[in-house]
């Protein structure tokens, strides 16, 4: 009968594990299909320069 139950509780607490990681998988797929990875923000990218601003020689 001990067997039996902790059968049981054993495959209840897997059950249990299963649900939450498929809950915790679902947040994160929705969170990356919230957010738009190939679009750039205005005002976000890179500056079109040929150097940093301190980097030309002095004449």
């Amino acid at each position: 009968m001990e067997t039996v139950i902790t059968v049981a509780v054993i495959i209840t607490i897997v059950i249990a594990g299963m649900f939450l990681i498929h809950r915790l998988n679902t947040q994160h797929d929705e969170r990356i299909t919230a957010f738009h990875y190939s679009d750039v923000p205005p005002g976000v990218g890179r500056r079109n320069r040929k150097g940093r601003p301190g980097s030309r020689q002095r004449r």
